[in-house]
């Protein structure tokens, strides 16, 4: 099989075409995507011009992409999210990215994110290490929940928000008496290269998706963070909730994450 590390520069000759488009082009026609949520023209013309470009050089892999669904099959898949941060993109907002990863048996092996309104480009492969704009990554040394940016992903829309969002805001509120700051991007990919390069020092996601998550899991990962899901066990493409954190800082905010299941869903928790 292909090393990881030698498919890295063709994801990240895949990820620039993308960032030249949203650099020199604007969004486009918006499609509806259910309550609340859109699609802009241009990710669908990201995702099809890179899942052609990949299948191209690499048809043995599969390939997910967030706006088409699959194609291809293999032991190997790419999972893109073409722009990630939709809604920051169509208001002008910089915080918005392409991510492409790479999954071999369910775990997050490659990753590469382009902001491309910050000029920051994050790569990592297995066993490799992490890298912004080519320099080496590693997560901050936070072990103070005191002392620690705490990134949090955005907040549920469509069928069954209102319990989703019961989770979020329980737990919103629990850090707020705790961390140093709180933030929400609104970009998942964003918010674990940031926990990778050491900017932020954990990046809560209550949700799963692998064209979201793989990319940023890779890198974050080979910086060092932990990756958990809700239930303490480690990251898969499986998993229910996404917990990148700095590894002094998990057991804690677990912690706060089982007592804020606990709020949500009315029994009081434990604190």
């Amino acid at each position: 099989m292909t090393a990881y590390r030698e498919l890295l520069p063709i994801a990240v000759k895949a990820v620039e075409r993308a960032s030249s488009v949203m650099r020199g082009q604007p969004p486009g026609a918006l499609t509806p995507k259910g309550d609340r949520d859109v699609a802009s023209e241009l990710d669908y013309q990201i995702e099809r011009d890179l899942r052609a470009f990949l299948h191209n050089l690499t048809p043995d892999i599969g390939f997910l992409g967030e706006e088409e669904g699959v194609s291809g099959s293999g032991e190997l898949q790419w999972a893109l999210h073409p722009i990630d941060g939709t809604a920051n993109f169509v208001r002008g907002l910089p915080l918005c990215g392409i991510s492409l990863g790479l999954i071999h048996h369910k775990q997050p092996v490659l990753g590469v994110i382009d902001l491309p309104f910050l000029d920051r480009l994050y790569t990592a492969a297995r066993g490799e290490g992490a890298y912004a704009n080519g320099r080496s990554i590693e997560v901050s040394k936070t072990a103070s929940l005191s002392e620690a940016i705490v990134g949090i992903g955005d907040y549920a829309v469509g069928a069954g928000a209102a319990e989703k969002n019961g989770l979020r805001l329980a737990l919103t509120a629990q850090l707020a008496h705790e961390v140093l700051r709180i933030r929400m991007t609104g970009s998942a990919a964003l918010d674990l290269a940031w926990l990778a390069e050491g900017r932020l020092d954990a990046a809560v996601t209550l949700s799963n998706h692998p064209w979201d998550m793989t990319a940023g899991v890779a890198i974050a990962a080979e910086a060092g963070a932990v990756i958990l899901d809700g239930d303490g066990t480690s990251y898969t493409r499986d998993s229910s909730v996404t917990l990148g954190t700095t590894p002094a800082l998990a057991d804690q905010l677990l912690a706060h994450l089982v007592r804020a299941h606990a709020t949500s869903k009315g029994d009081g928790g434990d604190g």
